[in-house]
C-alpha cells in the first residue's frame, strides 16, 4: 500500500529578504552538505534552515507524530503538507483522488482542490471564527467549497454528533470552553471529508485534564474514521499514547522515526536517549515485547513450579492446575483471585501487573483465539531492569 503522506528529502529554507538568489540558497544547500549547523548558515548566509533533508512516510490510517524542542522543525515540515510553508527542495506526495500527487510543486488549480478535499488542518489556537455559531464555524469549509446549503447542515449535524456538541449548534463560540472549542476546530476538520489531517499542538493550550479528555476522544475517533493523522507535539507522553509512529526532530532534522517502543527502548542517538531517559516504560511495554513465548508443539508447561501451577494443552482446550486443583481461566485482566487472566498479546504491560496483583499468579498472553505467552514475576522484571542504551544508526 502506498503512502497518504510521503516526505522524500525535504528542505526548506528561508533566505533574508530582499534576497532570493539562486546563488544564496546554493551556498546555503553546499553548506549543510559539508555538515554546517542551522546556526552557522544563519551566521554566515542569513539563511534559516527551517527542515533540512527530511525523508517520512505516513501509512494510510495512522496517527504519525513529529516531536522535538521548540524550533525543532516539526510544525515547518508539516506545513510543507499542504503547502503553507513552500518547499525549497525535495518532494511532499499525498494521495488525492486516486492519484500521487506532488503538494509541493503542483500547480495552483490542483493546491486548491486539494485543500478543499483532501488536507485538513487543526492549530493551536483553535483557528475559529468568533463571528460565527459552532453549526457555521463547522461548515465553513463546507461553504468555501460551495456545497448547497441542504448538503452542508447534513454534514454539519453528523460531525456535530460525532463530537458531542448537537446541544451545541446554534451556541456562540464564547459561550464554549476551550476543550468544546477544540472539538468544534475537530468537527470543522472532519466536516470536509479529508483523509489527512495535519494537528499542530491542538491540545498543548488546554489544562492537563481537558488534554488528556480530548486525546482519549481523538483516538475514540479515530478508529471509527481511520484517518491519516500528521500531528505535531513537543510532549513525550502525549506523542506515545497517540501516535503509531513518532518522528523526533533536532536542529531541523529528523534523527529518529520509529514506533513508541523503538523511541524509547532503542534510541539512535545522545538527543533522543534524553528525550525518553525519564519515560517510564510501563507506558510503552505491551505483553509481546516482555512474554516467555508458548512452544505451538509443546503440550505442557510449568508455569510456576515452586507453586505447581501447570498448562497443559488438551484436545480442544487448555488446563491450568494448582497443586493439583483446576484453576479457572479469566479473559481480560480484572480477573477474581482464585482465576488466572487471559489478554490479548498486545496488552500494556501496566495491566497486566495489575492482574498479576489481583490474582497472585502470571498472566496467560493470546492471539487469534489461542495461546502464544505467558508473562509472570520473571518476565516483569527481566524486562523492566533492562538498560536503555544508545543504538547506533
Amino acid at each position: 500500500m502506498r503512502p497518504a503522506i510521503d516526505f522524500k528529502n525535504v528542505d526548506i529554507l528561508f533566505p533574508p529578504a530582499g534576497d532570493r538568489s539562486p546563488a544564496t540558497l546554493d551556498k546555503a544547500f553546499r553548506a549543510l552538505a559539508a555538515g554546517a549547523t542551522r546556526a552557522q548558515i544563519q551566521e554566515q548566509l542569513k539563511v534559516i534552515v527551517g527542515v533540512a533533508d527530511a525523508s517520512l512516510s505516513v501509512s494510510t490510517g495512522h496517527i504519525s507524530v513529529l516531536m522535538g524542542l521548540s524550533g525543532s522543525g516539526k510544525s515547518t515540515l508539516l506545513r510543507a503538507a499542504n503547502r503553507l510553508n513552500p518547499v525549497t527542495r525535495g518532494t511532499v506526495w499525498l494521495e488525492h483522488r486516486g492519484a500521487t500527487v506532488d503538494v509541493a510543486h503542483c500547480d495552483s488549480a490542483m493546491l486548491r482542490d486539494i485543500r478543499r478535499h483532501t488536507v485538513a488542518m487543526m492549530f493551536q489556537q483553535f483557528g475559529l471564527l468568533p463571528w460565527r455559531t459552532v453549526r457555521d464555524n463547522v461548515g465553513f469549509g463546507l461553504e468555501l467549497r460551495g456545497e448547497p446549503t441542504v448538503k452542508r447542515k447534513q454534514v454539519v449535524d453528523e460531525k456535530l454528533e460525532l463530537v458531542g456538541l448537537t446541544a451545541w449548534a446554534d451556541r456562540q463560540l464564547s459561550e464554549l470552553s476551550g476543550g468544546m472549542q477544540q472539538r468544534v476546530g475537530l468537527a470543522r476538520a472532519f466536516a470536509t471529508d479529508a483523509q489527512i489531517l495535519l494537528m499542530d499542538e491542538p491540545f498543548s493550550a488546554l489544562d492537563p485534564l481537558i488534554r488528556s479528555k480530548l486525546q482519549d476522544e481523538l483516538l475514540s475517533l479515530q478508529q471509527r474514521v481511520r484517518k491519516t493523522i500528521l500531528f505535531v507535539t513537543h510532549d513525550l507522553d502525549e506523542a506515545l499514547k497517540l501516535g503509531n509512529q513518532i518522528s523526533i526532530l533536532e536542529g531541523g532534522r529528523i534523527v529518529q522515526t520509529g514506533t513508541p517502543e523503538e523511541i524509547v527502548l532503542t534510541p539512535k542517538t545522545p538527543y533522543v536517549a534524553e528525550f525518553v531517559q525519564h519515560m517510564n516504560p510501563l507506558m510503552v511495554l505491551t505483553g509481546h515485547m516482555v512474554m516467555s513465548p508458548l512452544d505451538a508443539h509443546q503440550r505442557e508447561w510449568a508455569i510456576d513450579p515452586q507453586r505447581g501451577l501447570t498448562l497443559s494443552r488438551q484436545e480442544d482446550h487448555w488446563r491450568v492446575m494448582m497443586n493439583g486443583q483446576p484453576i479457572e481461566l479469566h479473559r481480560g485482566p480484572n480477573a477474581p483471585a482464585q482465576d488466572m487472566a487471559v489478554c490479548p498479546v498486545g496488552t500494556p504491560l501496566r495491566e497486566l501487573m495489575v492482574a498479576m496483583n489481583q490474582t497472585q499468579k502470571p498472566v496467560l498472553l493470546e492471539a487469534n483465539g489461542r495461546l502464544v505467552g505467558v508473562v509472570g514475576a520473571q518476565e516483569t522484571i527481566r524486562a523492566l531492569s533492562q538498560t536503555r542504551r544508545v543504538t547506533p544508526v
